[in-house]
């Protein structure tokens, strides 16, 4: 999860970032050397970026931070759009991917032998990056989901293990109720909507390979209807706290005091829990997503982006370089994974001091074995084998959650059902493809 500043202050920002960006449209600098502009909220990337510039002295690499997630949408649309600005590459999460490829504001990086790279990601976000026959992107980083608990409430509850399924999962959740906690806490998420369907075998979303005709099925697909039905059941027992926003003050107090005794989340959350929940340390522990059948392992990803060259650059093939450097480089790679990162490749995930790491440093400098001694990076690293391929995200998906607390969110307040509110969801997304030039099918 990741904190955004307004969107307002994004637009604002583009008139400071615009010349800067603008200027990489050139073929070279002031001091001849090639210049890339890269936009991206991660700045472990910018480490990889000094190395690489040693090893590759005629070209410059330089970064600005337009915000993150939506707020960076809003800035890269606008350049878009005014055709002048656009960085010559973006950090992407993989639900966007679409929207921009439709576009044709992504360069598809099949002629420059990305394919060859099949095999070298996991194939969750080497999936998302594949759209509509094209390559938009290289996977950066990951988010295998799995759930976090809180052991010492588990153990007050008389739980011995955590759920292994969803039906055990409902079952705990009412013995963690009677001793004052809740399994877990959910306000209304799109993206956690989303990863839950997709878990859930959910295929509601799809787009022809020629970008024309868009499919909306929510109110139709299993994988919705599975979800919801558990999901309603839960929220109607008392069983889920629904009103405390995910990632505010209150919502890390909740969690270091055993309040939400487990978090469904994804792989990228340990440095979340030990920097804001502190108290919690020593009490958490990682296990995979309880399964919808006995014996299953289905796993489903949240988050996680890709580095994407925009098509307006001049300089892809300077841009592609860095991104093959940064993306396919070990010591690259694994520098980022030490700032907290989760990994998008298969060789970091056999990597050994990964694979067994049971501490990590907090912003204080201290070395903290927040998950009891555990070897969590093990456990996300066999989720990650196991992510469904083949999930599919509206090809204006950023717009899709920008509306979800107003339709959806209705329901977690006890405005009507779930399900009300995803016919509702789907109404308002129909309506939004259509008027985008769409050929809309609904389910």
């Amino acid at each position: 999860m990741r904190f955004s500043k307004t969107a307002t202050a994004v637009i604002a920002m583009i008139a400071m970032i615009a010349p800067t960006a603008a200027c990489g449209t050139d073929n070279a600098s002031s001091d001849g050397k090639t210049e890339i502009t890269v936009w991206a909220w991660d700045n472990n990337l910018k480490a990889n970026a000094k190395q690489f510039m040693k090893d590759n002295p005629d070209i410059k690499v330089t970064f600005a931070n337009a915000g993150s997630g939506k707020d960076e949408y809003v800035a890269l649309s606008n350049a878009i759009e005014a055709g002048s600005g656009a960085p010559d590459i973006a950090q992407i999460e993989y639900y966007a991917i679409p929207e921009y490829a439709i576009k044709g504001a992504l360069k598809d990086l099949t002629d420059n032998g990305a394919g060859k790279f099949k095999d070298f990601y996991t194939p969750g976000t080497w999936s998302s990056v594949n759209y509509a026959g094209g390559i938009y992107g290289l996977p950066m980083d990951s988010g295998p989901m799995a759930f976090f608990y809180d052991k010492e409430v588990f153990d007050k509850a008389g739980i011995d293990e955590p759920p292994a399924t969803w039906d055990e999962f409902y079952e705990d959740a009412k013995k963690i109720r009677a001793v004052g906690s809740y399994i877990t806490n959910d306000p209304g998420d799109a993206g956690f909507f989303n990863a839950m369907v997709w878990q859930a075998g959910g295929h509601p979303y799809s787009t022809s390979k020629d970008g024309k005709t868009v499919t909306v099925n929510l109110t139709g697909d299993p994988g919705v209807r599975k979800f919801t039905k558990l999901w309603q059941k839960m929220i109607d027992e008392d069983l889920i706290e629904t009103k405390t926003k995910g990632t505010s003050d209150d919502w890390y107090r909740a969690v270091g005091s055993g309040e939400f005794a487990g978090v469904i989340t994804a792989a990228w959350a340990p440095g979340m829990f030990l920097n804001q929940a502190s108290e919690g340390a020593g009490k958490w522990r990682v296990a995979q997503m309880p399964a919808w059948s006995a014996g299953g392992h289905e796993v489903s990803e949240s988050g996680g982006s890709s580095l994407a060259i925009l098509s307006s650059s001049k300089k892809a093939d300077a841009a592609y370089k860095f991104m093959a450097y940064a993306l396919h480089n070990k010591d690259a790679v694994m520098s980022r994974v030490d700032q907290g990162g989760f990994p998008a490749d298969l060789e970091s995930m056999k990597n050994d001091k990964f694979l067994n790491q049971t501490t990590m440093v907090n912003t204080k400098g201290e070395t903290v074995e927040y998950f009891g001694g555990q070897k969590f990076n093990a456990v996300f690293a066999e989720a990650a084998k196991n992510v469904v391929t083949g999930f599919e995200f509206l090809p204006y998906d950023v717009y899709a959650r920008s509306i979800f607390t107003d339709t959806v969110g209705a329901a977690y307040m006890g405005q009507g059902t779930l399900m009300d509110g995803v016919k509702a969801w789907q109404a308002k997304l129909v309506e939004q493809g259509r008027s985008q030039g769409f050929t809309v099918k609904e389910g």
